[in-house]
């Protein structure tokens, strides 16, 4: 990767701030973001364009709920295709729905759940038809397509379990269970796959097979166990990157779901706070409020930000939105300029240009273009 071939990441704001509570977890889809706080609640904002033409469109508040426990909101995992979102509080996990996050009904919630891990692989599919391509509040485009609501497959990491699902928009079904030790703190799927941290060691479990084996520490200092937040990315199918604390650095390490390493190895001076992929390249925020952009494929750093200022008691991150959403941005605004158009009423369309030969050379056009049209074609109906 060139360099001088990658555009700047930018910082830019989207949602000045939140007073319903302190954010835990955040998603965002299209032209919405979904925000779970610590007291519970569950927040959705929706682009609104403004009224004002030279102004750039703002993310307002649409609709506020609470969470019957008013546990903090640990997890949130949008899922397009089926057009769900999945929650965990308070060691529980719900099915709501989108984009309105509703409960869906006749659905129990799932208890003692200590991680949450669905197929990297499906959340990637197209959105289901439910979400169209043009919200009510904005005309921005995000792909869907009809007639792909297949079920995705998903883990729920229990103390001494590993059931799995099948979840469609018309219900979930367990699937089998595997045993597996306490402790599970993060857990990434892959296909047959599962990579799952505790506070010590990463294993990677074959489903198929259920058999499991150990990767590598999340820490390699004695006495630290515990201390170490575990990170876990999905790179591509069966590929994961895993991040080891050696004391003085941090190791990330890309591992196949068979346990081979492939690629080269990442070095960050301090563990960071929280790591996210935009394929092709790895973002991690670093304690010292720094932001690190590499290259997944040559691991060399593109390009480093200061991060924002949140004030005292501010506990910022990264989120990674796979399905992308919309950012009001003025960037490189200036190259656009406002051009006339005059309507004909005979039918042709004209541009007012100074350049009356540019002009005239356009009516010519349309006029040949008019005899051509005078010829008989056969109607189709679509």
């Amino acid at each position: 990767v060139n360099p001088l071939e990658v555009p700047p990441y930018l910082l830019q704001p989207l949602i000045p701030s939140i007073t319903a509570g302190t954010v835990t977890c955040a998603q965002a889809f299209g032209s919405e973001i979904y925000v779970g706080c610590s007291n519970g609640e569950l927040l959705r904002y929706a682009l609104h364009p403004d009224a004002d033409p030279t102004k750039l469109d703002a993310y307002a508040l649409l609709s506020q709920q609470s969470h019957p426990s008013g546990k903090p909101i640990d997890e949130l995992i949008l899922v397009p295709c089926i057009a769900r979102a999945l929650i965990l509080c308070d060691r529980q996990f719900h099915i709501y729905t989108l984009p309105s996050l509703d409960l869906v009904p006749n659905t129990k919630s799932i208890r003692n759940v200590e991680a949450l891990a669905v197929d990297h692989n499906h959340l990637q599919r197209p959105a289901a038809a439910l979400l169209t391509t043009k919200s009510a509040s904005t005309s921005t485009s995000f792909p869907t397509e009809r007639g792909k609501n297949d079920a995705i497959d998903l883990c729920v990491i229990k103390r001494s379990t590993i059931a799995m699902y099948s979840l469609s928009e018309e219900k979930l079904t367990f699937t089998r269970e595997i045993p597996f030790r306490p402790g599970a703190l993060r857990a990434q799927r892959s296909g047959r796959h599962l990579c799952v941290a505790t506070a010590d060691i990463y294993s990677v479990i074959d489903l198929a097979t259920a058999q499991m084996f150990e990767l590598l520490p999340v820490t390699q200092v004695e006495g630290t166990a515990g201390t170490i937040k575990p990170h876990i990315l999905v790179i591509s199918p069966s590929e994961f990157l895993l991040l080891s604390w050696t004391g003085g650095s941090t190791l990330g390490l890309f591992i196949t779901g068979e346990g081979d390493p492939v690629r080269g190895t990442l070095e960050w001076p301090a563990h960071p706070v929280s790591v996210c992929l935009d394929f092709p390249y790895l973002t991690t925020f670093l304690p010292n409020r720094t932001i690190e952009v590499h290259s997944v494929e040559t691991q060399a750093i593109i390009q480093v930000i200061p991060a924002p200022d949140f004030g005292e008691g501010g506990r910022p991150g990264l989120v990674s939105c796979l399905a992308g959403y919309a950012v009001p941005s003025s960037e490189r605004g200036d190259k656009m300029r406002k051009v006339k158009v005059g309507l004909v009423r005979s039918g042709k369309v004209g541009l007012k240009m100074d350049d009356e030969k540019v002009h005239e050379g356009q009516n010519e056009k349309m006029e040949e273009l008019e005899k051509e049209m005078d010829v008989d074609v056969p109607s189709v109906s679509i």
